[in-house]
């Protein structure tokens, strides 16, 4: 256990040197190689003037070495890879050294701890080579295979234009650092020409020198190793190159196109843009009906997005009929899920075409036993927007008034609304009622109530006459009388007069107030008019009338008072 935690102990501490061994090896053996050279006796006949070339050579040998030695990539990766062979050339060395010690049938002290020793190395030896197996075969493979291109954008859209050129600056990204490596490549195998070169003229001059003779060796290898890569790399390289410029001739051949696509539907669409506001300037102008100038800004506006949806819808939709098929299928089950919203447009389609709600109606809608009256502002797709206003249904039921209501436009297939000023009508019938007893003139009554609303409801009778003149062409109407009307009905108070007259269809209550406070004024007036209601007589000190008598049956008891109901 001791020795494999000392073996994990000098794995861990040689990985960590290694990159600073593999980069200074070079340096440090030129270094040794030029002072060798230096250092060689004089006895070998060199002149000064061969001596000083050496020293020069030496130097640019450590200049050269210490250039490669700086970040490069490749000379990283090839002394990583001498590494890896020489610690399996060691490895093998340690195993056949081991099983000839250890079958051996006595061993020296000496030979038992070479034995340990050996095994010791061997364990950390695995470690390292287990760590370095990626440079056990083809070692440069990471550097020579080019960048993966992709998927190569497909442009249906402007929108596609932007992923497009993300898409080319990656690729010139990828390309950059890729010819980076190639320069990288360039650079390292003609440094070790020149380095090849000052070995050979300095073997010139030491011919016999091993260290100069062992390093040309080295940089003879390396350059073997390398010139091969260098041919794979230029050839793959030209590949790449010719398939990126394939690739971006072609993404922007297709930017270029869906550029001008869009500016041309883009000036389409200006140019409809344009029609549009001049249209809806002319009819602003030329129209001085407001509400049918707000049918025709509504539908124009409709149209007009119909029209550019259309515009785009076949643009950019390549295979239209593909899109009819999918709509076909799913349109039952949108029609389902989407029921309501399609009643609302079919709605919006039948108040608009048919013409029987504008913007303007006053209109009461009827939901669930409620009732809402205002008036139209706003038709859209899906709904009417009505503001409620002061009328008789809020006076009587509602007791609420100045909300602005939000009727769905399905709700005129299934619930009941009126219209109170549809077709150019603006008037109503509305009506007053009021009970006078039964010894009250009843001609006389309905006399002056007749011609109180008569005389109020004059002007709203005559412009209902015209408005009623020309609907004759388009309804049959067999009832045509606009003026008043009285009736008397004989009710269980009195008699009930009930006085109807026409009057403005958005101000009820203002006629029907002033109707009623004359009609009440001229009652008072006449003597032989009462009104009746519910009232009740109580008798104290003085005797029950006869007539009252008679109608009560006798009392068991004799009574001080008694109390009976009676209009008056």
């Amino acid at each position: 256990m001791k020795r494999l935690w000392i073996a994990l102990l000098l794995t861990l501490s040689l990985l960590q040197a290694e990159d600073n061994v593999s980069t200074q090896a070079e340096s440090n053996r030129t270094s040794a190689t030029s002072q060798k050279v230096q250092a060689s006796s004089p006895a070998r006949s060199v002149s000064p003037a061969a001596q000083d070339r050496l020293n020069r050579l030496g130097m640019q040998l450590r200049t050269l070495t210490a250039q490669g030695s700086e970040g490069n990539v490749w000379t990283k990766i090839y002394s990583s890879y001498k590494t890896y062979e020489a610690l399996r050339k060691r490895q093998d060395q340690l195993i056949r050294e081991i099983f000839r010690l250890k079958h051996k049938p006595t061993l020296t002290p000496e030979e038992q701890k070479e034995l340990e020793k050996e095994i010791l190395e061997r364990q950390t030896n695995v470690g390292k080579l287990q760590l370095l197996s990626e440079f056990q075969h083809d070692p440069f493979k990471k550097l020579l295979e080019p960048p993966e291109t992709g998927d190569v954008p497909v442009i249906g859209n402007p929108f596609g234009i932007i992923s497009a050129i993300s898409y080319l600056k990656k690729l010139q990204s990828d390309r950059q650092l890729y010819e980076e490596n190639f320069k990288s490549l360039e650079a390292t195998i003609n440094r070790l020409n020149r380095e090849r070169k000052i070995l050979r003229e300095m073997l010139k001059y030491r011919p016999k020198d091993p260290e100069i003779t062992r390093r040309l060796k080295e940089v003879s290898e390396a350059l073997d190793t390398l010139q091969p890569t260098y041919e794979i790399f230029k050839t793959t390289r030209e590949v790449y190159n010719k398939k990126i410029e394939e690739i971006r001739l072609k993404v922007n051949g297709e930017i270029r196109r869906e550029a001008e696509k869009a500016a041309t539907i883009g000036g389409i669409i200006l140019f409809l843009f344009l029609l549009f506001l001049i249209f809806k300037r002319l009819i602003r102008k030329y129209m001085a009906d407001k509400e049918s100038f707000y049918t025709v800004n509504k539908v124009s506006n409709l149209l007009f997005i119909t029209v550019i949806l259309l515009v785009l819808l076949f643009a950019y939709i390549e295979n239209v009929n593909y899109l009819v098929t999918i709509l076909g299928f799913a349109s039952a089950g949108i029609a389902i899920a989407m029921k309501d919203w399609f009643m609302s447009m079919m709605g919006w389609f039948v108040i608009v075409l048919g013409g029987s709600i504008h913007v303007g109606d006053r209109i009461k809608v009827v939901r669930n036993g409620t009732e809402y009256v205002g008036d139209v502002v706003d038709i859209s797709l899906l709904r009417m927007t009505i503001q409620e206003d002061i009328t008789l249904t809020t006076y009587m039921h509602n007791r609420r008034a100045g909300r602005i209501i939000f009727v769905p436009n399905n709700y005129i297939f299934t619930d009941m609304i009126a219209n109170y000023s549809h077709a150019g009508l603006k008037t109503v019938w509305d009506g007053i009622d009021f009970t006078i007893t039964f010894d009250s003139d009843g001609a006389k009554a309905a006399s002056i109530a007749k011609e109180i609303a008569k005389k109020y409801s004059k002007g709203y009778t005559d412009i209902t006459r015209k408005q009623l003149n020309k609907l004759r062409s388009s309804y049959h109407l067999k009832n045509t009388n606009v003026e008043p009307r009285v009736f008397t009905f004989m009710e269980e108070y009195g008699i009930r007069v009930s006085v109807w007259y026409l009057t403005n269809a958005f101000a009820t209550l203002t006629l029907r107030s002033t109707i009623s406070s004359e009609i009440l004024q001229r009652i008072r007036e006449e003597k032989e008019i009462a009104l009746a209601y519910p009232t009740q007589a109580i008798y104290m000190q003085h005797p029950i009338p006869h007539a009252v008598r008679s109608e009560e049956p006798e009392p068991k008891a004799p009574a001080t008072g008694a109390s009976r109901e009676e209009p008056l």
